[in-house]
């Protein structure tokens, strides 16, 4: 478990979280859809960590946050995600064939492991990699 929750919101959430199962490996964990038939909460799971969505709102919390895409795709956040070495180009792979748009390309980084950063659909920039920074202390 993490005490630490990114949360995400997407125009197309529903549409988001296919595609975040789908290229990265997600898991849905709880999906709330809201009255206009958008998602209103989501939690995705991924190897121990969990990431929430839901679907831009006009919502006072809603009214606090924009989306990459509106910003020309610049964040001021990004999730970091630690996977196997041993899987990592596999899943660099997966996500490039489900259209992920590479950021910075898959390469061996000189502290150790793998790397690659990708934007979604929708502009979030995402961050995997082997090197598991709780391990470096």
């Amino acid at each position: 478990m993490t005490s630490i929750i990114p949360t995400m919101k997407y125009k197309n959430a529903a549409a988001a979280i296919d595609w975040l199962c789908h290229a990265f490996g997600f898991q849905k964990h709880v999906i709330h859809k809201d009255d206009s038939g958008g998602i209103a909460h989501a939690q995705l799971t991924f190897n121990g960590g969990m990431i929430m969505v839901s679907s831009q709102s006009d919502t006072p919390y809603g009214k606090l946050i924009t989306l990459p895409r509106d910003l020309d795709k610049i964040n001021t956040q990004s999730p970091y995600i630690i996977l196997a070495d041993e899987g990592m180009k596999d899943h660099f792979e997966t996500a490039v064939k489900a259209g992920a748009e590479v950021a910075l390309d898959f390469k061996s980084e000189d502290y150790g492991g793998h790397s690659y950063s990708v934007y979604d659909p929708e502009g979030h920039l995402w961050n995997f990699g082997s090197y598991d920074p709780w391990e470096a202390f």
